[in-house]
């Protein structure tokens, strides 16, 4: 007897399952954006899918969102407390976070030496070499006493063997421009008195 084959049927996708995946896909995009309530949003959506191991992941997500809306309610009591936890950050090697920071920092004193060392440091781990370097002359321009602390600050150690760090660290003591003295200086010290 010849074995009859019949033509299987499609499987058809359930609907849920299609709009969780949506929900679960654009989660992640927003988390990824740094969106954290819109994030959390489309992934309680995709809790009501059917799938277990999709809302087992999207669980994990909304706690990362959690974390990360809680963080920016942080307050502080000043900007040095800011300062320590944007440090706190970079040494925890969450840099993005550590960068917001900072730059609400610097939005809300420009020229803060401590902030500004602080970004060169950042820059620095990260390889943005050029900004590195054109933060710390400014930090350094605002406080020398940072030279002495960047030549021993380990979050440098990229740019040790670069020239510009060298010569931005250890500054020739006869580069620095002359004073341009008046003319009438000389003739006074010509026709000084003699007594």
């Amino acid at each position: 007897m010849p074995l009859k084959i019949t033509p299987k049927k499609p499987v058809t996708e359930d609907p849920r399952h299609t709009q969780a995946v949506q929900n679960y896909e654009s989660g992640l995009r927003a988390l990824q954006e740094r969106k954290f309530e819109k994030a959390k949003g489309h992934l309680q959506k995709a809790l009501s899918g059917p799938d277990k191991s999709l809302v087992d992941r999207a669980q994990v997500h909304i706690v990362t969102c959690d974390k990360h809306l809680k963080e920016t309610t942080l307050q502080f009591k000043n900007t040095e407390e800011h300062y320590d936890y944007a440090v706190w950050l970079i040494n925890a090697g969450d840099y993005v976070a550590a960068r917001e920071h900072l730059d609400k920092l610097l939005k809300q004193q420009p020229k803060a030496d401590y902030v500004l060392y602080g970004l060169a440091a950042l820059h620095c781990l990260t390889g943005h070499v050029e900004e590195s370097l054109k933060t710390l002359n400014e930090a350094i321009q605002a406080k020398p006493a940072l030279r002495f602390q960047a030549r021993n600050d380990t979050d440098f150690q990229n740019l040790a063997e670069d020239p510009r760090f060298t010569e931005l660290l250890y500054p020739d003591p006869g580069a620095e421009e002359a004073v341009p003295r008046d003319a009438s200086d000389d003739l006074d010290r010509v026709f000084e008195p003699r007594g």
